[in-house]
């Protein structure tokens, strides 16, 4: 029978244990990429054993089954009756676009003045190693949770691959509908939130949808000498300063609202006031977060952002066709089919042709009110006591999306604090992971295992 050890390991000294292992994962090239060459399927493999040198007593008691290079794992429970619990991560990393401005070199692990530096640190290799040494020491002191679990890793993440959907597929043929996911998103965040001093621990409680749009114009072209007025590159760029200054309205989401009125607790005096009043105040609070641009005006819109363009091949020929790439994170509230009304309807020309590359539709809003919810926010108090937990509208995507089908409870949440640095290195430059806070995201993963009680 499993009984708690007397004092509970530090942080910092679980961290300090697992640090080597993460750097061992870290300096795996498992790039992702939709360029074949620039995937190193042999890194994968050396990764997927890695891990089961890394984690012995996980491959050993759990079951494990692969899903193309993603890995699931199964955990049995002590109560069969249980609806299960998902926990996921990616093992897959983006491309590093120049190694020699990185303080350390991005695929060779490095440990050093009490940090884990590396491509993966934070995205997303620190969560799936946190998570496996979390079990790997539970499994160790005779642990068994009460719920089945299972560990959903995948392997193309980063590319919006489909094993995660093939391992959610997986699970609905088997009659799974899990209790609870949590995969990666939010984080306990500093320096996110205007006038909130506390640090802040951000729940996903749904992400927008993403969708890519090419808008092109043809046109018969010809020599640079002899210019058309509005030709294929400049009618292209009128529709995109169209996009630009005209973009989509903005509103408060309940979710936000709710995020609000719990950041009152860490606010200022004169915001902390105004925060927990967002709901009769929804209308200036919704102009004063656009006027503060960047990430509290993508809470409240949708956004577009055009992210790449073409024209012709050579500087003196008129391209026959000019084309411009819209990158759009769609709201709850919105949909496909409603961004592609309202940009025809900005873009007012018909010879402008706009074509979906591929897409998703805004993931289903998880309550705030159940029994999931309340477990994310005892294990969050309990790990990091100076945090206020707060639901949020996700605003990249995640593997998560594609179990939202088989459970009405998907939370993205990732137990390490990051501060706007941290933040702005996630598929950047210089990601790393302090060991204190590595640690702090096992022993979260630990708790709430542990708390999984019928």
């Amino acid at each position: 029978m499993y009984t708690s050890t007397p004092a509970e390991v530090l942080p910092r000294d679980r961290g300090d244990a697992a640090a080597p292992k993460l750097a061992r994962l870290i300096a795996c090239r498992t790039v992702s990429s939709r360029i074949p060459e620039e995937v190193d399927d042999g890194e994968f493999a050396r990764f997927r054993a890695e891990l089961a040198a890394l984690f012995p007593v996980v491959h050993r008691r759990l079951t494990l089954e692969e899903v193309g290079g993603g890995l699931l794992f199964r955990w049995q429970g002590t109560e069969d009756e249980l609806d299960p619990v998902v926990l996921m991560a990616h093992y897959d990393v983006v491309p590093v676009q120049d190694e020699s401005t990185w303080e350390h070199p991005p695929f060779a692990g490095v440990l050093a003045d009490g940090w884990i530096h590396g491509r993966g640190a934070l995205d997303d290799k620190g969560s799936l190693a946190a998570i496996l040494e979390a079990v790997e020491t539970l499994l160790e002191e005779g642990f068994t949770p009460s719920r089945t679990v299972w560990l959903s890793f995948g392997d193309n993440e980063e590319t919006a691959g489909d094993t995660a959907a093939r391992a959610a597929a997986i699970l609905q043929e088997r009659g799974v509908r899990p209790w609870l996911v949590l995969d990666e998103g939010g984080a306990v965040a500093s320096q996110a939130f205007p006038f909130v001093t506390s640090p802040v621990a951000v729940i996903g409680v749904s992400e927008k949808g993403i969708l890519d749009v090419e808008l092109s114009v043809e046109d018969p072209g010809g020599h640079a000498s002899t210019p058309t007025r509005l030709g294929a590159a400049a009618r292209l760029a009128r529709a995109v300063v169209r996009l630009d200054q005209r973009p989509f309205p903005a509103a408060l989401h309940p979710v936000t609202i709710e995020m609000l009125g719990r950041l009152a607790a860490g606010a200022s005096p004169l915001p902390a006031a105004l925060f927990a009043r967002a709901g009769s105040l929804r209308l200036p609070l919704t102009r004063i977060f656009g006027a503060l641009g960047g990430e509290p005006n993508a809470l409240t819109r949708t956004t577009v952002a055009l992210t790449q363009l073409s024209g012709s091949k050579a500087s003196n020929v008129l391209p026959t066709r000019a084309t411009a790439n819209a990158n759009v994170r769609i709201a709850p509230g919105e949909s496909i089919d409603s961004v592609l009304r309202r940009m025809r309807r900005t873009v007012r020309d018909r010879k402008v042709s706009l074509r979906v590359v591929e897409g998703s539709e805004p993931s289903p809003v998880s309550s705030t009110s159940n029994a999931q919810f309340a477990a994310l926010e005892t294990a969050i108090r309990e790990v990091f006591p100076d945090a206020i937990p707060a639901p949020y509208i996700m605003l990249g995507g995640t593997d998560s999306r594609r179990y939202t089908a088989i459970s009405d409870a998907v939370y993205r949440f990732a137990p390490f604090r990051m501060d706007k640095a941290a933040r702005a290195s996630i598929h950047a430059d210089n990601e790393k992971l302090s060991l204190h806070t590595f640690g702090e995201g096992i022993t979260f993963y630990r708790r709430l295992l542990q708390n999984l009680v019928p």
